[in-house]
C-alpha cells in the first residue's frame, strides 16, 4: 500500500474499513480473493452470518479511537503522559492517538489523526446499519436478529460521534457509506457543513434509545453492547450536554448557555443513570468489598480495586462499556503494561506515570478526610528524610490510606512482580532515582525496579499486570469506556444540580468510597452543593485516575483556570518527592491558549478539500 502522508478522512474511511474488514474475519470463499480495500459487495450480504462478521469489523474499528484514552489524562493535573506507545506510521492499526499532545496545555491542535479515525469508525457503523437494512427490506435472514446487530451498530456510532462533538463540538456529520468507488455519498463528503452540536446530540440521541428498544440485558459475549451499556452512554451523553448548557462553551461559536436546558438534561442523566443502577442488578466488583492489603512495602496481597483493572475482571458486572484485548500472539493486545510499567517489566517504557500531587488526595482510613500535607525531602542531602514525620520519601507516611492508593502507585520500597521473557524475575522494589541497583532489604537482596522515565517519585501499579506469561504489549484486560462506579457518580453529580445532596446519591458515593475502605462521608461533606460537588470531584480524581476520564471533566466544567491559575498568572509547578522542580504549567499564559484548551481544532488537510469546513474561533 502506497503511503499516503496527508491522509483525509475519506482516504482514512476507505483505508480502514478495507483493513479491518479483513481483521474482522470473512468467509473462507472471501479469503481466496485477492486483497482489496473494496468495501464487500451485494455477494456478501447473504446470510445473518455475513451481518455479523460486518459488525465485528465495526467493533474493530472503533476500539483504536478508545482503547488508549488514558493518554487524555495527561492534558490534567495528576498524569505525566510523555509520549504514546502507539506506531509511528500512517494509516495503521491503532495510529489514532498517535501524534497527539498529552500536556496539560497546547494539546489541542494535535489530534487530526483522532478525527479521522474517529469518522472511519463512524463509516464502518453506517456500512453495518445500511447493508443490513436492506437485508431486512429483502426478506434476507431474521428480523429481529438482524435489528439486534443494527442495535450494536448504532451505539458505536454515537459513541463515534460523541467523542467527536466533546473535542470537536460542531461536526460534520453522515449516516450514508462511503465507498472507494466514485459515489455520490463521497462526492457529499466534501461538501459537508459542520452540523451544530445540538443536532449532532439528538442525533446520537435517536441512535441509542433505538438500541436501548432492542439490546439484550447480558451481552452475547465479551465486549457486546447491552442495554445498560446503551443507558449509561445515554445518561453521559445528557450529563455532558447539561454541564456545557450550565457553564457555556464560548470557544464554540453560536452555542449558548441555557440553564433551563441544561436542568432538563441534568433530570434525563439522573433517570439513566438510575435506571442502569436499580433495573439491572448490577453491582460494583466483588461487591464493591475492599478486600485485604499487604503491609507497607510489600505486595503479596493487593485490594479488590488493583484487580478490578485485570483480566480477572473481564466479564464482570461494573464493566459495563468495554473494548476487548486478543492477548498473545494475536496483533490485537492492550499496551497497558508497555505504558504504565517500567523497563524491569518485560522492558516497558513508563509512558504514563503519576505526578507528585496524586499522593495527597487520598485521604485517612481513621478520618474518611485529608491528612497533613506532605512535605518533599531529598533522601541524599537530608539524612533524616526517610524518617521525618509526614515526608514523601518516609514509606510510613503512606500508612492508613484510602486502598486504592495502594493499589493505583507505588511511592518508595513498594514491590512490584518483575518480568522478563515472559517469566518472572520476583519481586522488585521502587526507589524513586534508584535504577536497576542491588540493594538488601530484611535480608533479602533485589534489584531496584528500572523506572527511568519517572520524574515524579511515583509509578503506577494500576493496569500493571501482576503475573508472568504476556508481553508487555499482549494483554487481555478488556478496556473499560463506562463503569457503574463512574455512573454512580455521574448519578451523584446529576441530582446534585438540580437538587442539592440527595440521600440515594451520597450512598453511592459511599459505596465508591468503600472499596478504598474509607469511611462514609461526614455531614459536613454533603450539607451544600458545593461541599456534595467537592466530595464527588474528589472521588472521580482517585476512583478514575489513569482512565481518561479526567481532562473531559475540566473542560465540561469550565475548571482550568481553577487548577492551574488564570490568564497571566505565574502558573503552577509540578514537582517530585523530593522537592524538585520538574515541570511549569501555564504560566504567563495568554487567553488565547486557554481558548484553545477548550475546544480542538479542525483538522486543516480536511479544511483544504472542503471549503464549507468552517474552523472553531479560537484556531483562525
Amino acid at each position: 500500500m502506497k503511503k499516503i502522508t496527508s491522509p483525509t478522512i475519506i482516504t482514512t474511511i476507505l483505508i480502514v474499513s478495507g483493513l479491518l474488514t479483513m481483521v474482522a474475519g470473512c468467509r473462507k470463499d472471501l479469503l481466496k480473493q485477492d486483497p482489496t480495500t473494496e468495501v464487500l459487495g451485494a455477494e456478501f450480504w447473504q446470510t445473518e452470518s455475513d451481518a455479523m462478521v460486518a459488525l465485528m469489523g465495526a467493533y474493530a474499528s472503533t476500539r483504536p479511537c478508545f482503547d488508549r484514552d488514558y493518554y487524555f489524562d495527561g492534558q490534567a493535573e495528576y498524569v505525566r503522559t510523555r509520549g504514546t506507545s502507539t506506531t509511528s506510521g500512517n494509516l495503521r492499526l491503532g495510529d489514532a492517538y498517535n501524534g497527539g499532545n498529552y500536556s496539560p496545555s497546547g494539546y489541542a491542535s494535535s489530534f487530526d489523526k483522532m478525527y479521522r479515525y474517529l469518522y472511519g469508525a463512524v463509516n464502518r457503523a453506517n456500512y453495518v446499519i445500511d447493508n443490513v437494512n436492506t437485508m431486512i427490506a429483502s426478506n434476507i435472514g431474521n428480523r429481529e436478529t438482524l435489528e439486534l446487530i443494527i442495535a450494536e451498530a448504532k451505539v458505536l456510532r454515537g459513541l463515534s460521534y460523541f467523542k467527536l462533538i466533546s473535542m470537536w463540538g460542531d461536526v460534520p456529520f453522515f449516516t450514508k457509506t462511503v465507498s472507494n468507488v466514485s459515489t455520490e455519498a463521497n462526492a457529499e463528503m466534501l461538501r459537508l457543513s459542520r452540523l451544530p452540536i445540538g443536532q449532532v446530540k439528538d442525533s446520537i440521541l435517536v441512535d441509542l434509545n433505538y438500541a436501548i428498544d432492542r439490546l439484550p440485558v447480558k451481552a452475547a459475549a465479551l465486549g457486546r453492547m447491552t442495554k445498560p451499556a446503551a443507558l449509561a452512554l445515554r445518561g453521559k451523553v445528557q450529563l455532558y450536554w447539561a454541564s456545557w448548557k450550565k457553564n457555556g462553551w464560548p470557544e464554540l461559536e453560536g452555542f449558548t448557555q441555557d440553564v433551563s436546558a441544561a436542568n432538563a438534561a441534568y433530570l434525563a442523566a439522573s433517570a439513566d443513570f438510575k435506571s442502569v443502577i436499580n433495573d439491572f442488578g448490577l453491582t460494583l466488583y466483588l461487591g464493591g468489598d475492599p478486600g485485604y492489603i499487604s503491609v507497607l512495602g510489600r505486595a503479596d496481597t493487593l485490594p479488590n480495586y488493583y484487580h478490578l483493572f485485570t483480566p480477572k475482571a473481564n466479564g464482570n458486572p461494573e464493566m459495563l462499556l468495554v473494548f476487548t484485548h486478543g492477548g498473545n500472539s494475536t496483533s490485537q493486545g492492550e499496551e497497558l503494561m508497555r505504558d504504565f510499567a517500567g523497563r524491569s517489566h518485560e522492558g516497558s517504557q513508563c509512558w504514563v506515570s503519576p505526578r507528585y500531587e496524586i499522593g495527597d488526595r487520598y485521604q485517612l482510613l481513621t478520618t474518611g478526610d485529608f491528612g497533613p500535607k506532605m512535605v518533599q525531602l531529598n533522601p541524599t542531602t537530608n539524612a533524616n528524610a526517610r524518617t521525618t514525620l509526614n515526608s514523601a520519601v518516609n514509606p510510613a507516611t503512606y500508612a492508613n490510606r484510602d486502598y486504592r492508593m495502594k493499589a493505583t502507585i507505588q511511592w518508595d520500597y513498594e514491590q512490584s512482580v518483575g518480568m522478563v521473557s515472559l517469566q518472572s524475575t520476583g519481586m522488585c522494589p521502587f526507589i524513586y532515582q534508584t535504577w536497576g541497583a542491588n540493594i538488601t532489604l530484611n535480608g533479602v537482596n533485589y534489584i531496584t525496579y528500572n523506572t527511568d522515565g519517572v520524574n515524579s517519585g511515583y509509578v503506577f501499579r494500576k493496569f500493571v499486570r501482576n503475573y508472568a506469561g504476556q508481553g508487555r504489549s499482549d494483554g487481555d484486560f478488556a478496556w473499560p469506556v463506562i463503569r457503574l462506579a463512574d455512573v454512580y457518580l455521574m448519578y451523584a453529580e446529576a441530582t446534585n444540580e438540580t437538587g442539592g445532596p440527595q440521600a440515594d446519591a451520597i450512598d453511592l458515593v459511599n459505596k465508591v468510597r468503600r472499596r478504598g475502605n474509607l469511611p462514609a462521608l461526614d455531614g459536613s461533606k454533603t450539607g451544600t452543593y458545593a461541599d456534595f460537588f467537592a466530595a464527588i470531584e474528589q472521588e472521580r480524581i482517585v476512583e478514575l485516575i489513569g482512565e481518561g476520564q479526567r481532562s473531559f471533566d475540566l473542560r465540561r466544567w469550565r475548571a482550568i483556570e481553577r487548577v492551574w491559575g488564570a490568564p497571566g498568572s505565574a502558573g503552577v509547578w509540578r514537582r517530585d518527592t523530593w522537592g524538585a522542580d520538574k515541570d511549569r504549567y501555564y504560566q504567563n499564559t495568554a487567553d488565547r491558549t486557554y481558548e484553545q484548551n477548550y475546544i480542538f481544532r479542525i483538522p486543516p488537510s480536511e479544511r483544504d478539500l472542503n471549503p464549507n469546513l468552517t474552523q472553531n474561533k479560537p484556531w483562525r
